[in-house]
């Protein structure tokens, strides 16, 4: 899993299958951008004009639990 924020587009993707190939993409909601493969599995999302939509879109915390 990879998460990028790109402060020039101000755009947050997060990537949950990296040699996953995109198949189709929905606007699920306006600003979030989800990327199915061909089986319909989530790959990939995108969040436009992310420092309005994240807090702290330039800091990510990751953890796991169990």
């Amino acid at each position: 899993m990879k998460a990028t924020y790109d402060s020039r587009t101000d755009t947050l993707s997060i990537v949950l299958k990296a040699d996953g190939r995109v198949a189709e993409s929905d606007e699920d909601k306006p600003g979030v951008i989800l990327d199915y493969d061909e089986e319909g599995n989530l790959i990939s999302l995108e969040i436009l004009d992310a420092s309005k939509r994240v807090t702290e879109a330039r800091r990510i915390e990751f953890e796991t639990v169990g």
